[in-house]
């Protein structure tokens, strides 16, 4: 469970150090480029965490997929950015990237088998 809480928080800190980069390059000043480079690299840190136990197809899926579509609506409310319907159906096509590749990985058939014995 904590794996895939560093994953939530890697995810978190992506897009947050994302948006300071944004906000940086629009409004000047050193503060927001600070904020990036501490974010994205946490970002990087709890995502190799997360690695350790969550597959690495789906951790990256994740962690980049559910970036690009939260970046991506935030910059449409923060910065006044367009969404148009290519970028829509973009955006719902990534959502079903990630779906399918979280449903077709499964557990290496030891930590499977470790599983079922613990439950």
């Amino acid at each position: 469970m904590i794996y895939w809480i560093f994953l939530s928080v890697a995810i978190v800190c992506e897009i947050l150090g994302t948006l300071a980069m944004k906000y940086s390059s629009l409004n000047g000043g050193i503060g927001g480029h600070i904020a990036m480079y501490l974010l994205i690299a946490t970002s990087y840190i709890l995502l190799s965490l997360a690695v350790k136990r969550i597959a690495l197809g789906v951790a990256y899926a994740l962690w980049e997929g559910a970036g690009i579509l939260l970046i991506t609506l935030f910059s449409v409310l923060m910065f006044s950015e367009s969404l148009s319907l290519v970028k829509v159906i973009a955006l719902i096509l990534l959502l079903a990237g990630i779906t399918l590749i979280k449903s077709g990985t499964e557990m290496p058939k030891r930590k499977r088998n470790e599983v079922q014995h613990a439950g």
